[in-house]
C-alpha cells in the first residue's frame, strides 16, 4: 500500500492513503506558501493538532463542505460544533479512534493551544496513525520532550517535525527528537511561513543525515512524498 503525504506549507499536510484523503491542521486561504484554494481540499478526514489560527483557520468551511469528519480534542470540537460542524470526534492525549483508513492516536505536545476567537482550545497533540502498515507520527507544534522516545516503541515510518523555532523546537532540537523517535524518514514542517520562523531546510537536512539515523525529505509547498510499504 502507498501513502502520500502533501505539503501546503507551514503546518498544513495531506495524506492520501486510498480510497481516504487526509487533512492536517488546514491552512490554506491565508497561508502566504500555498497556493491550494480551500473550496478546492477534498478529503474525508481532518485532524487538528491544537486550536491555533495557522492550525484551523480552514477546518469548518472544509468539514461543513465536504462531510469530513474531524478529529481534535474535546474543546476544539465543541467549538466547531457551535459552528455548524456536524461530523466531529473529541479525543484527548492518549486517546485512539479507530477510522476508516486506520488508527488515530492523539499524542502529547508542549505548546499552548487557544482558538481564534479567544475560546478555550484544550491540549495541543500530535497524531501518530497506523495506516496499513504504515507508522506515521506528526509532532504538531511542540517543543522537544524525552517522552518522544516512548512514541519509537515500535518503528516509525516517517516523523513530520517542527523546525521553525520561535514558537516550536528549532534545527537543534528537531536533531534530538529524531535521535529519540528513530524514525525512517523525517520530514520537516512548521517553518519557513513568515520571517520569524525562516529556516534553511537543506542545511537542516544536512545535519539530519550526518547526526542520525533518518533520511531527510524536503518538499516545496504543493510536492509530495510516496511511502511504499
Amino acid at each position: 500500500m502507498s501513502v502520500h503525504l502533501t505539503w501546503f506549507g507551514h503546518a498544513t499536510w495531506q495524506i492520501q492513503a486510498p480510497p481516504h484523503w487526509i487533512v492536517v491542521d488546514p491552512f490554506f486561504d491565508e497561508n502566504p506558501v500555498c497556493e491550494q484554494a480551500a473550496d478546492k481540499v477534498e478529503c474525508d478526514y481532518i485532524l487538528l493538532t491544537h486550536g491555533h489560527f495557522d492550525h484551523v483557520a480552514d477546518a469548518a468551511s472544509i468539514a461543513k463542505r465536504t462531510g469530513a469528519q474531524v478529529l481534535a480534542n474535546y474543546e476544539i470540537t465543541n467549538w466547531l460544533r457551535k459552528q455548524g460542524v456536524a461530523s466531529v470526534m473529541g479525543m484527548n492525549l492518549g486517546g485512539s479512534f479507530r477510522t476508516k483508513f486506520g488508527v488515530a492516536k492523539m499524542t502529547p505536545a508542549l505548546h499552548s493551544s487557544m482558538l481564534p476567537d479567544g475560546t478555550d482550545g484544550g491540549v495541543a497533540g500530535g497524531f501518530l496513525l497506523e495506516i496499513g502498515q504504515s507508522r506515521i507520527y506528526f509532532a504538531g507544534d511542540t517543543a522537544l520532550f524525552s517522552d518522544m522516545s516512548l512514541i519509537a516503541r515500535k518503528p516509525l515510518d516517517v516523523a513530520v517535525l517542527p523546525i521553525g523555532d520561535l514558537f516550536t523546537m528549532g534545527v537543534e532540537d528537531s536533531i534530538e527528537a529524531i535521535k529519540l523517535l528513530k524514525p525512517e524518514y523525517v520530514l520537516p514542517s512548521h517553518y519557513g511561513t513568515w520571517p520569524q520562523i525562516a529556516q534553511d531546510a537543506e542545511e537542516w537536512a544536512r545535519r539530519v543525515r550526518a547526526e542520525t539515523s533518518a533520511v531527510p525529505v524536503v518538499l516545496k509547498s504543493g510536492e509530495s512524498f510516496r511511502l511504499e510499504r
